[in-house]
């Protein structure tokens, strides 16, 4: 049987572990596919590195249009990467009739809504397993593996950058801006990495896996978005203390009000195995009805695991092709027509427990301020620690710091009491909050 011809679009770390692992390992995976799959036509804008890259007999151009226009590409592949020309450029590609692979959990986050419309009109498959948590088949268990479960929450660390900087916090007891330096310095950060440090691209991912554990369209814009920024030293060390560790979480869950879908950092159980993800590795955890608790590790970009996952999306894509779209594997899971109205809830209405850390004048009375304030909107309190005081202000008092832990609460109810604790002269610096998660 004639092979499959594929056509790649951006050549650049994951485009050429793509191509050198496709061509490694090219004998097993037509065994699994049932036919060779072939990269016959890359599209880069540095021809002469590309040409570099793939050698004799690969046909490189600068217009990733011509791609696109070649009839006989039968899928192709998108590393560009962000909203504009990527955007364009998959349309453009399901609207010739070519099935899609992409890694660009920005796009598919954004306008995945529109790309999975014309895509299903056009009865094309858009695959985009290496969108989410790189090497890591996720995408895959949630949409099949799964399928039999009622999806009950999915949580994951499912951003390297970020957990590598919290993991050296917490290994080295340094602040959140030293560390990014080094990060940088070792290539696990970008020069500018705010997508990464500020929760956006953990969102993006998150986005995409709530819409397929529920059955829901991607809503990125509802998303509740909050990075790492501004977590200290002390919150990661009193953290330890109290049995915890922090780290960056995407969390989708279904209530009976509606689905959350939130990124922020979280205190999480340290005996929790997720927990004890360090340096830049991911972790998926899946609750479903059936089946319990699940989860899924391994690297989370990197060029050839994520050359993994795309070409396991080639290689399903032509095990399917030929196959009436009827009976492929739906897009988001469920089939289009089934889709749930089920809102995504604003973060005020969310109900989870906190810690809190508080930096306060060490006089008679002020513990009892604040566990009345809390006692007084029906929050309980699960643990208090009251450190020594270990400051003196210009002024001459004595300052130390107060970490609470609650019970479950809404975030609305959290954020009065916060104002409130806020406006007390003897609440010295602005309230460290951080939620917390048991994932049990």
């Amino acid at each position: 049987m004639k092979p499959i011809q594929v056509g790649l679009l951006g050549i650049g770390t994951v485009g050429s572990g793509t191509f050198h692992v496709l061509q490694r390992n090219q004998e097993e995976i037509q065994r699994r596919a049932g036919r060779g799959i072939e990269i016959t036509m890359v599209a880069d804008l540095d021809v002469a590195r590309a040409k570099a890259v793939v050698g004799e007999g690969v046909q490189v151009v600068s217009d990733a249009r011509e791609v696109i226009a070649n009839p006989e590409i039968d899928i192709v592949i998108e590393l560009i990467g962000g909203y504009g020309i990527a955007k364009a450029l998959v349309l453009e590609a399901i609207a010739a009739g070519k099935h899609v692979v992409t890694a660009n959990k920005a796009l598919l986050a954004v306008h995945g809504t529109e790309i999975f419309a014309a895509a299903h009109a056009k009865g094309v498959m858009v695959a985009f397993e290496a969108a989410v948590a790189g090497g890591i088949p996720i995408i895959k268990a949630l949409r099949e593996g799964l399928t039999a479960n009622s999806i009950q929450w999915v949580a994951g660390i499912i951003n390297g950058t970020t957990n590598f900087i919290l993991s050296e916090m917490r290994d080295k007891g340094l602040d959140f801006a030293v560390v990014l330096k080094e990060a940088q310095r070792l290539g696990y950060a970008e020069a500018d990495p705010t997508f990464d440090i500020e929760g956006v691209d953990a969102a993006h991912k998150a986005t995409l896996m709530s819409a397929i554990a529920f059955g829901i369209p991607v809503q990125f814009d509802k998303a509740h978005v909050e990075g790492i920024t501004q977590l200290g030293a002390a919150d990661i060390k009193y953290a330890e203390q109290l049995g915890y560790r922090i780290k960056l979480l995407g969390i989708t869950k279904r209530t009976a009000q509606g689905v959350e879908l939130r990124v922020h950092p979280s205190l999480v159980p340290s005996q929790r195995l997720i927990a004890n993800v360090e340096g830049a590795m991911n972790a998926v955890m899946v609750q479903g009805d059936a089946v319990g608790t699940t989860l899924y590790y391994g690297k989370g970009a990197g060029s050839e695991p994520t050359a993994s996952a795309v070409i396991a999306d080639l290689v399903d894509i032509t095990r399917l092709h030929t196959a009436d779209p009827l009976n492929r594997v739906p897009h988001l899971a469920f089939q289009p027509d089934a889709m749930s109205n089920l809102s995504v809830l604003p973060m005020s209405e969310v109900v989870t427990s906190y810690y809190l850390r508080l930096r306060v004048a060490d006089q008679a009375g002020v513990l009892a301020q604040l566990t009345g304030l809390l006692a007084g909107a029906g929050i309980s309190i699960d643990a208090i620690l009251q450190r020594e005081a270990d400051q003196v202000s210009q002024a001459g008092e004595n300052q130390t710091d107060v970490i609470i832990l609650t019970h479950d609460t809404k975030e609305g109810t959290m954020n009065g009491v916060l104002v409130q604790m806020q406006a007390l002269p003897t609440v010295l610096a602005p309230i460290v909050r951080i939620r917390k998660e048991e994932l049990a």
